[in-house]
């Protein structure tokens, strides 16, 4: 009799718990880039929600550009590995940038810059190495 093993992972194997980590990763890094992706466009575009907020900052339409610029240009690089926490952390800094404004400036909940800071940190956390080889 020969018996066959079975090449499926155990539920808590160690394999199992790092795919189910890179999923969850991606999950979060897949839906940053996407919201920001939108924000970013959105002030790029020049839509009329944007330009009244950046209207009400005060500081001019030039930091819309600025701030817009960044989002997308960290969001696609939080999709390329070798960049992922690089543009994560640029986005974390826009996020802090995001909150105080709310909460020194405009006023209203931060309560989405600090969702999306949260996500970025996720980010940073997770390929802080990338960081390390670099600082």
């Amino acid at each position: 009799m020969s018996s066959s093993l079975s090449t499926t992972t155990a539920p808590d194997s160690p394999t199992r718990k790092r795919q189910l980590a890179a999923f969850g990763l991606w999950s979060v890094t897949i839906v940053l880039a996407g919201m920001f992706l939108f924000a970013g466009g959105s002030k790029l575009a020049g839509v009329a929600a944007m330009v009244e907020l950046f209207d009400a900052v005060g500081v001019g339409q030039w930091l819309r550009y600025l701030t817009g610029g960044i989002e997308v240009l960290s969001a696609v690089a939080i999709l390329v590995p070798p960049l992922s926490a690089f543009g994560a952390a640029a986005l974390a800094v826009t996020m802090v940038g995001a909150i105080a404004t709310h909460l020194f400036i405009i006023g209203g909940s931060p309560g989405v810059p600090l969702l999306l800071l949260s996500g970025a940190l996720v980010v940073v956390w997770a390929r802080r190495n990338q960081l390390s080889r670099v600082f």
